[in-house]
């Protein structure tokens, strides 16, 4: 018996020793990685043809022509959101509709793009990111972004339908069309599928009576959005239009609006292809706060990281090793040492 015990501890140390072999192994494997793969990968650039929008809330009427006109584009069925259903009543963006106007409101909402007593409208659709995290997060490229026009487009045929795009973007526009058979995807894709049609281009743009949505290259929007920054509130102007810089002429002649002096998207995570202007917080108009770094950037730097040199898989395999070494019964490894003593 003495022999037994004596045998017994010896089991427990050898035990420990080994968790402590594979943890220190894979620790001393995870600094070598992150030693050399300590910053993050930098974060992606809008292509210089890149193609986006410009959505201007002082000039939208909330008439939402655009709404229609993207579900007539994607060939999207109504959704209601009244009892008698009569009318496309959509609360939010959905795997059936991929562009919506929300509105702001305050108090007695007297003053249009007041903060304060007033109200405002803001266009809801898909931001065409720079660093896009739903491209990132894709494990089969269905969300793969066009290296000519940035465009972030989804293939249903690639999608299995993880819902990873859903959860790793940070604007909450990718949804998931969970009454569809096939489980699909459903955002705004810029009405790529329009670009065979001659003068065809996005069709909330193409609508828009005012000209508060603007189609063209995201580096033209951007010149136009800042030139209206830089002009004092009520100053006469002429607002262009549909698509800018390529097409007919569609300017108009307004009265510049008292803009919050930024353009949403231009440093936005990285940056957008959809640049927003606005009287009203983006915040209080449900545009959230973003760092201009995207989280893309960091996430695929700590992916590679740790499955670098297989460090992943070795804490893994260790750690389900080092847990079935624990749960061997101690009374049976003391028997077996105790026999093989007694035959010895």
């Amino acid at each position: 018996m003495v022999n037994s015990r004596s045998d017994a501890t010896r089991v427990e140390p050898s035990r420990r020793e080994f968790l402590r072999s594979i943890v220190g192994a894979a620790g001393a494997a995870a600094a070598g990685t992150v030693s050399t793969t300590a910053s993050a990968r930098d974060t992606y650039q809008r292509p210089p043809e890149a193609l986006g929008l410009l959505y201007d809330a002082t000039l939208c009427i909330g008439c939402k022509a655009c709404v229609a006109a993207c579900k007539r584009a994607n060939e999207n069925p109504p959704e209601f959101s009244t009892a008698d259903e009569l009318w496309d009543t959509p609360l939010d963006t959905s795997g059936k509709t991929f562009n919506i106007i929300k509105m702001y409101r305050n108090g007695t909402m007297a003053t249009k793009d007041a903060e304060i007593d007033g109200y405002a409208f803001m266009k809801t659709s898909c931001m065409h990111c720079a660093d896009p995290s739903c491209v990132s997060a894709c494990p089969v490229t269905a969300m793969t972004k066009d290296p000519k026009t940035g465009v972030v487009a989804y293939d249903p045929e690639a999608c299995v339908g993880c819902r990873y795009c859903v959860v790793a973007c940070p604007f909450g526009i990718p949804k998931y069309q969970y009454d569809s058979p096939t489980g699909k995807i459903g955002k705004c894709e810029l009405c790529r599928n329009r670009k065979d049609k001659p003068g065809s281009y996005s069709a909330c743009a193409e609508v828009c009576p005012t000209g508060a949505t603007l189609y063209g290259r995201t580096a033209d929007l951007l010149v136009e959005a800042k030139r209206r920054l830089a002009l004092e509130p009520g100053t006469l102007t002429t607002f262009p239009r549909g698509r800018l810089g390529d097409g007919p002429d569609q300017g108009y002649e307004g009265h510049v609006g008292k803009y919050l002096q930024h353009v949403y998207g231009e440093t936005e995570y990285g940056g957008t292809q959809v640049l927003k202007l606005s009287a009203v917080d983006f915040e209080k108009v449900g545009m959230p706060y973003l760092p201009p770094k995207s989280s893309a950037s960091l996430s695929e730097t700590i992916q590679h990281t740790l499955y670098g040199w297989l460090i992943m898989p070795a804490l893994v395999l260790g750690g389900m090793t080092a847990i079935a070494w624990r749960n061997v019964p101690r009374d049976a490894e003391a028997g077996d040492e105790a026999k093989k003593g007694e035959d010895s």
